[in-house]
Formats: structure tokens, sequence, C-alpha cells
């Protein structure tokens, strides 16, 4: 089966990847419907920027989470599961507050990450407002030759 593409100019063209241009596509609709309508009162939650790199030997997440103190973070992993949340405080303000468009409150990320993944392994550290969770994979069982003897 023929995988969809994009041309592009003056290159070969590209394989699309649905699943990316489907998560632009989504943060576009929730950035309109925001800046439209506003955030939704109703849900105090919301998910910081994230970034998902997979490697041979793990898989790596960088959080952005500026301003956040290490104590004010969790991080967790179950079932397959990464889960950070925590909490961006309000700082005291003296003068009137015009316009606000970082974030504040309670934030929660979750993503599910395929195959298995060494629990007792899996490191986070906090450096300049960007978490990063990696998640070392287990190692494969290897194949090795196995000699016929004759009995």
């Amino acid at each position: 089966m023929a995988l969809p593409v994009r041309a592009t100019r003056n290159r070969a063209p590209a394989r699309l990847d649905l699943f990316r241009e489907f998560d632009e596509l989504t943060d576009r609709l929730n950035q309109l419907w925001e800046n439209t309508f506003g955030s939704l009162a109703s849900d105090p939650w919301w998910s910081p920027l994230a970034d998902i790199e997979e490697t041979d030997d793990a898989y790596t997440v960088e959080i952005d989470l500026p301003g956040v103190k290490r104590d004010d973070v969790t991080v967790e992993f179950h079932n397959g599961e990464l889960r950070v949340s925590g909490e961006i405080k309000e700082r005291e303000r003296t003068g009137i507050l015009r316009r606000q468009t970082r974030r504040t409150g309670h934030f929660q990320y979750a993503v599910h990450l395929p195959g298995e993944i060494d629990v007792d392994k899996v490191t986070a550290q906090l450096t300049d407002g960007v978490l990063t969770v990696r998640l070392p994979k287990v190692a494969a069982a290897k194949g090795r030759r196995i000699e016929i003897t004759s009995g």
C-alpha cells in the first residue's frame, strides 16, 4: 500500500505524517477557540507543550515548565503511561494585570508509550524551565547461534 506524500518545492516528495498533521490541526483549532471564546473556566487543568523523541534504547520526553519549581511537579509512570502533573503558581502583582497569556494553575501531561520501559532506570531532570524525562526501553533478548553437538 502506498503511503500519502506531500509535494515539496524543489525536493523529492516528503512522507506525510498524519499524526503530526492532526496534532497541528488540533492545536490550531484549540488556539482559535481560546482566542474567540476564552479558556474554559470549568476545566482548570491544562497540558504544557512537550516533545517526545524515540531512539533505539529510550524515549526522551521534554516538557516546557517555565518558572516551575522541582517540588511543584510530580512524575509518575504506570502501565505504559507517563504522567506529569503539578502547578504553576500565579505570582502576586502590585499593578493592574492588563493582559495575561501565560498559563497558571494546575497542569497535567500524559502520554502512553509503546513497548516495555525499564521502570527502575527512568530519570527526570528540571533545568532552565524544561523537564526532561528519560525512559529507557527494556533491552530486547539478543538472539544467538546455537551450536549443534553430535551425540
